[in-house]
């Protein structure tokens, strides 16, 4: 459920000191508060993207250990740090970040998977699908910031997370689909399947 914009709004400025001075960057009040609403959605789909992330990477055994311990690790040092700028760019903003697991799960639009643990292969598959979620919405959020709240700053910093998002989403893509490739970037003949009756 996401927090409607009235009760956003009310959030937002309620933590505002009287003697705070207003914000005069460009942008209406409305447009500032339509911009954090997003960034505080993006903001819970990251810590949710992290807390999974470390599950697994506690969590994950057989042969690819290894790898995917550290490559999860990799992933969520890199996440934890775009949380933080995600909440530094609300409070650039004028506004406060959600912080409370009630509210990120309330906020986010992946979701958990309590209290099973799957295959390695399964682990990868649903985290693929969590960062394409992610990118879906970032891809989304960026065009509303430009068009509907003409805030260019904060659709530039959407599209650099969108980037690490993809970046990441490739990496595990890669090692689920775990095709052989000849230098040449080309199958090897011996893995394409050829209809019957060609030679």
């Amino acid at each position: 459920m996401v927090v409607g914009f009235d009760a956003m709004k009310m959030e937002t400025t309620q933590g505002l000191s009287k003697n705070m001075r207003s914000i005069n960057i460009g942008l209406t009040e409305e447009q500032r508060h339509g911009v954090m609403q997003l960034l505080n959605q993006d903001l819970a789909d990251m810590y949710l993207l992290v807390i999974k992330t470390k599950k697994y990477h506690w969590d994950v055994v057989g042969p690819q250990f290894r790898t995917l311990h550290q490559l999860w690790e990799e992933h969520y040092s890199a996440l934890g740090l775009n949380i933080d700028a995600c909440a530094e760019r609300i409070r650039a903003l004028g506004g406060y970040p959600v912080g409370t697991a009630k509210d990120f799960i309330e906020l986010a639009t992946i979701k958990e998977h309590s209290g099973d643990l799957p295959s390695a292969t399964e682990m990868v598959s649903r985290l693929v699908e969590d960062h394409e979620m992610i990118i879906r919405n970032l891809r989304g959020h960026i065009d509303q910031c430009g068009q509907s709240f003409h805030d260019e700053g904060t659709a530039d910093f959407l599209t650099g997370l969108m980037e690490a998002h993809e970046e990441m989403a490739w990496m595990l893509r890669s090692f689920i689909e775990g095709q052989s490739l000849e230098s040449s970037g080309a199958r090897p003949r011996s893995e394409i399947q050829v209809p019957a009756g060609v030679s």
